[in-house]
């Protein structure tokens, strides 16, 4: 079967990262993702949460859908206390995804708060949230670093993560709305520049997979975060000069 926008079964849809987007924060990206938009913005404060250790810092991250960015209006979340299931469990496995990111010791007592507000979605938004996240995190960090508040970069690791899943027993990389939609399988997938895995969501949405099945998924993951990384140290590299 062909793909809806004639790319091939192990092809990224074209990626945008426009950094500095948004003037106030210590980093911005708009990521764009085929006809996915995601605005992530992150935020330093001089103070750590109390959970975690003397000395070290933390990093989380919100996330929120405007209310036309799917096809119908969905509610506005007004505060946390109405935030819908679905997008707090998403702004966890981003804050989750972009920790394993930084080394919290020489972040020091302070919080980066990355905000991921989805101002279109086509399928992939909590991806792009964690790819875009990173690298408004790395440019936070950098700001750090050349306002002489941190001695070295606390980025450790590159963090990346796509999208991929089974449609008409077909595996496909990074589904936009109308593959997802229709997969049978669906599974996200986030890595660091080692190859290592820091989260997999997979979920038999029609039918039950194997595990050869799951790790053809991993695999084709694996690929599409490679180029993902390229491009975001390609961003980084670009905006250093």
């Amino acid at each position: 079967m062909a793909r809806i926008d004639g790319r091939q079964y192990d092809q990224l849809r074209e990626i945008r990262m426009d950094t500095d987007f948004v003037r106030f924060p210590e980093g911005s990206v708009l990521i764009t993702c085929g006809n996915t938009k995601v605005l992530c913005c992150a935020s330093v404060e001089d103070t750590a949460p109390r959970h975690v250790p003397e000395g070290t810092g933390w990093v989380t991250a919100e996330y929120s859908m405007l209310p036309r960015a799917n096809r119908e209006r969905s509610k506005r979340d007004v505060s946390k206390l109405k935030l819908s299931p679905r997008s707090a469990e998403i702004q966890r496995l981003i804050g989750r995804s972009l920790r394993a990111a930084v080394d919290m010791a020489a972040l020091g007592e302070r919080t980066i708060t990355i905000d991921c507000d989805v101002l279109q979605g086509d399928g992939g938004t909590r991806t792009a949230s964690v790819t875009g996240g990173f690298v408004a995190l790395a440019l936070a960090c950098r700001k750090l670093v050349a306002d002489g508040v941190l001695e070295k970069d606390p980025i450790r690791r590159y963090v990346a993560a796509v999208s991929a899943g089974i449609v008409g027993d077909q595996p496909m990389l990074d589904l936009c709305y109308e593959e997802d939609s229709s997969a049978m399988v669906d599974l996200n997938c986030v890595m660091n520049d080692r190859g290592e895995l820091i989260e997999i969501q997979g979920t038999g949405e029609g039918r039950s997979f194997t595990l050869a099945e799951q790790q053809e998924l991993v695999r084709l993951c694996s690929k599409g975060i490679g180029e993902l990384m390229e491009k975001q140290r390609e961003i980084l590299e670009g905006n250093r000069k």
